[in-house]
């Protein structure tokens, strides 16, 4: 029996909806008398061409014959219907990737039709609209384009599309407008916006003592070491005045601590020693602060971090354990060299290259968010990767964190005062992830570097590295497209902290 105390739906009998599971009746009864779904066999697919045709070639006059073109016959195109109760198609629209090869993340959405007997107040085609923006976005679309008639501009400036330029199909005056997919400002903005407000106290007496002592005195020693002192402000470690050694500090989300203990003990060693990576340090310990529930629970998570470290043949040192709190897990790594790499050493016309581990898969639980290149390398591999900066030198290196490589590339293009041009088309990628997601995930082993053109690559072992982009003037990220279209992944600044 349901809520409203009607009969329970049979085992056979398919729910229409959760509304009807529960017995809402009146609201069932307000609610639209279709549904957008995607099309499910070839009748579904034959009702919305027959459609288009009526539409587009009998009742428009755009096309002799029929409509149909390549993008219907590639597997990867998604059509997205509108039925009625009783299941006849009303409307439809097609989306999927714009060129032949592999998908760059470039889609464009077409032929949007409806029916004339349903078109009016039941506001089927922007309901299409809107279900193909979500599903371009869910198929990780970083550029979602869509040419249409100039009449119905003002249907999608409404639903917040942005004109590009006039265009022509068919003879007749179109205009390209495009989706704005804000994917990537938004991870950088809620990551790392908040770094240059939080951390001027910290930067201001930095900046305030390192000019000389009114009465003759030497500069501050403990002002230059401040986040790193001149030069390094905001990078991956910080060199320790009067040494070689570098120190790092990195937290791993309690929630990660807590849900999977023994990948967050892991992963704490793997981001300190990629943090001294990037600067060309050679690890020489790790000192960890763990929290946890109890011994079982702190047990497993050491168990994580011993086998990191014992796979990147690093030693630690020493560290606090505390039981009976909530989860939380902090490590400090240092390492050694004499010639550390900055994050902020690029420079306008410098090449933007990604060495990355594209073995491996998504870590079960974190899909689209988490790539482990890790576990499965041996000690050999994993040492050649981490030694790839010290041995290249190249002018600027960053490891990916968890900004994404393009958070990432924005953190080091405004250390190195520039803006940084990504090429879709050449970003090293592996099959199973797509754009969307390779460009914002944790992605194990990532190496962002600059320097002059035709600087040699990184030697990172199994890791694969590709030129795929360079250091200008201005700020912010910009990817560019096999059209030479450059449509903006980040406007301004990442962190706020400026100029390293």
């Amino acid at each position: 029996m349901l809520l409203d105390g009607s009969p329970a739906p049979t085992a056979t009998e398919r729910p229409q909806d959760i509304l009807a599971l529960l017995g809402d009746r009146s609201t069932l009864a307000r609610g639209t008398s279709y549904r957008v779904e995607e099309a499910d066999g070839q009748g579904e697919l034959a009702a919305y061409r027959r459609l288009r045709r009526d539409v587009f070639v009998h009742e428009q006059g755009l096309f002799r014959g029929h409509d149909l073109d390549d993008r219907d016959d590639d597997p990867r195109t998604v059509v997205l219907i509108a039925k009625d109760t009783a299941g006849t198609v009303l409307g439809g629209v097609r989306l999927g990737p714009v060129a032949d090869g592999p998908d760059l993340g470039w889609w464009a959405g077409g032929r949007l039709v409806v029916a004339p007997s349903a078109r009016g107040p039941w506001g089927i085609g922007a309901a299409l609209v809107r279900a193909a923006c979500a599903r371009a976005e869910a198929e990780g679309v970083l550029r979602f384009d869509a040419t249409v008639q100039v009449r119905n501009e003002p249907l999608f400036r409404r639903l917040g599309w942005r004109s590009v330029r006039p265009t022509e199909v068919a003879h007749t005056p179109h205009m390209l407008m495009r989706w704005p997919i804000g994917r990537i400002a938004a991870q950088a903005t809620t990551r790392k916006s908040a770094l240059g407000p939080l951390l001027a106290g910290l930067l201001e007496p930095a900046v305030r003592d390192a000019a000389p002592d009114p009465v003759g005195g030497a500069r501050g020693s403990a002002a230059r070491a401040a986040l790193g002192g001149s030069g390094f402000v905001g990078d991956d470690g910080a060199p320790v005045p009067g040494t070689d050694v570098i120190a790092a500090c990195d937290a791993i989300v309690p929630s990660m601590v807590e849900r999977d203990p023994d990948w967050a003990g892991w992963c704490s060693v793997l981001v300190n020693v990629n943090d001294l990576a990037a600067m060309g340090a050679a690890p020489v310990g790790l000192l960890d602060a763990l929290g946890a529930k109890d011994a079982s629970h702190a047990a497993r998570v050491l168990a994580g971090l011993v086998r990191a470290a014992g796979a990147y043949g690093v030693a630690v040192l020493g560290g606090h354990t505390q039981l009976g709190v909530p989860a939380a897990l902090s490590v400090t790594a240092l390492g050694r060299t004499r010639h550390p790499v900055p994050g902020g050493g690029g420079r306008p016309g410098h090449a933007v290259r990604l060495t990355a581990d594209l073995g491996g898969g998504w870590r079960p639980g974190y899909r689209g968010h988490q790539w482990d290149s890790t576990t499965h390398r041996r000690t050999d591999e994993l040492r050649a990767m981490t030694r790839a900066v010290a041995a290249a030198r190249p002018a600027a290196a960053k490891d990916v964190s968890m900004a994404g490589i393009a958070g990432t590339l924005g953190m080091l293009a405004e250390a190195s005062g520039c803006r940084a041009v990504l090429d879709m088309a050449a970003v090293p990628r592996p099959g199973a992830a797509t754009p969307g997601d390779w460009l914002t995930c944790f992605p194990g082993y990532a190496m962002l570097t600059a320097d002059e053109p035709g600087a040699p690559p990184l030697p990172a072992g199994p890791a694969t590295g590709a030129v795929c982009g360079e250091l200008t003037t201005g700020e912010g990220v910009g990817l560019r497209w096999p059209d030479g279209e450059i449509t903006e992944a980040v406007t301004s600044t990442v962190t706020g902290m400026g100029a390293a």
